[in-house]
Parts: C-alpha cells; sequence; structure tokens
C-alpha cells in the first residue's frame, strides 16, 4: 500500500495541484490522483450515474468505488450499484451505517428523516464515510460547479479539512451536457431514475420528482432549508 502522506504535506499538495490542474481535463486529474496516491485513493459514488467512476477505471483499473448503502435508497440505486460492479473495471465497497433502519427508529423514533433530516444523515451518511475513508489519503466525488449555488466555487483538487483528505472533483467544470455527452460516448450506466424526473437522486424519503423550470437539486429536502446531506459540507 501507498506510504500515507503527513496533514501538512497532504494539504500544500492539494493546494497546489488545484492550481496547476484547474484546466486540466478529468481523465488527467484522476490520473494525477492515481499517480499520486495509488491504494491510497478511491472514488465515492451515490450511483446516480457512473460516469466519475468510469473514468477512474480507466485511470487507475480496479480502482475503489465507495458507495454508502444508507437503507434507504431507491431499488434502482442498489441495481446500479450491482451493475457498476458487475461490468467495470473497479472494486466496489458497500459500507452501512452503525444501525440498521430498525434499529434507528427503535432508538430515535420512526422517520427520523422527516423529523431531523440533518442527524439521520449525520448518522446514516456522514458517520460511515467517515470511517470508510479512514484508509485513503485522497477522494473523487462527482460535485459539479453547474448543479447548485452551494457547488458554485467547487475546486478539481481541494483540501477536505474535516477529514484531513485531499477532495478532487474531476468533472466540477463539467455541464450537463458534457455528462450526457460522455455517457453516451461511453454507453456509462446511469441510474434509471435519471429519465423519470429525477434529476438529482438520494434516499427515497426525501427525494421527489423535480418539476418543470427547478432547479435539478429542488427534489431533493423539499419544503426545507436543507440543501446538502452533509457529505460536503
Amino acid at each position: 500500500m501507498t506510504t500515507r502522506l503527513e496533514d501538512t504535506d497532504l494539504e500544500g499538495l492539494a493546494e497546489k495541484a488545484g492550481h496547476e490542474l484547474e484546466d486540466a481535463p478529468a481523465l488527467d486529474i484522476l490520473r494525477w490522483a492515481a499517480d499520486t496516491f495509488g491504494s491510497r485513493f478511491c472514488v465515492t459514488s451515490s450511483m446516480e450515474d457512473a460516469v466519475v467512476a468510469h473514468l477512474a477505471s480507466r485511470a487507475f483499473p480496479g480502482v475503489d468505488v465507495v458507495f454508502l448503502d444508507t437503507g434507504y435508497h431507491f431499488p434502482e440505486t442498489i441495481g446500479t450499484r450491482d451493475a457498476v460492479a458487475a461490468v467495470m473495471d473497479v472494486n466496489v465497497i458497500t459500507l452501512t451505517p452503525r444501525q440498521t433502519v430498525a434499529e434507528q427508529d427503535a432508538e430515535y423514533g420512526p422517520r427520523l428523516h422527516d423529523r431531523n433530516p440533518d442527524l439521520c444523515c449525520a448518522l446514516r451518511k456522514v458517520q460511515p464515510l467517515e470511517e470508510g475513508l479512514r484508509e485513503y489519503d485522497a477522494w473523487a466525488t462527482g460535485l459539479r460547479r453547474d448543479e447548485s449555488p452551494t457547488r458554485a466555487n467547487t475546486p478539481v483538487v481541494g483540501w477536505d479539512a474535516r477529514r484531513r483528505k485531499v477532495k478532487i472533483s474531476p468533472i466540477a467544470r463539467w455541464t450537463q451536457a458534457e455528462v450526457e455527452a460522455y455517457v453516451a460516448e461511453h454507453g456509462v450506466l446511469t441510474n434509471p431514475l435519471l429519465m423519470d424526473g429525477y434529476p438529482s437522486i438520494g434516499c427515497a424519503p426525501c427525494t421527489r420528482r423535480v418539476l418543470e423550470g427547478e432547479d435539478n437539486r429542488s427534489g431533493r429536502w423539499a419544503g426545507s432549508n436543507k440543501t446538502e446531506c452533509g457529505l460536503h459540507g
């Protein structure tokens, strides 16, 4: 396994790479990550689509792809994960929360996602991811600047201060049209719900179809002020 760098070295590396790779193609950014971090680099995927996982598999065949199974996913999302594991040159790793949904309901009461969505996300997403990323120095995401105002300044390579890791967003500069073009060119797996009115897919209880003219992420936690699950905030 690749030797771990010190936090100060990682932070400086992230800042330098963020400037140098700002205009680099996504594949080059991922090749830099693979060359720099080796087995201490992974991709995280919500299985909305497999674009970043596909790109990473080209840069680093057999790359670890980390998926959070919250216990609340649509069946289509689990099916997409299984298909990615079956057909792509990646190693899918599924993380689960410490408690099952039933155990969480017993401790906090049913439908915690309705009463306290921040706590539910913390228990079922943030905590498992932080535990699952311990063996890595860098992780890649599918964040894009055009998705929402909260993501408009996403760096292609940045420093995740909370987790003390390098955070890589290789398609940060891409538009939705560029994502769709890549999917079409390479036959990349996508979640079937994307074609059914769900341009942004999270847990089933907290995701609805998006209405015409709405922001792509407006179907997440609709009716509340919540816009992020906490993984990227």
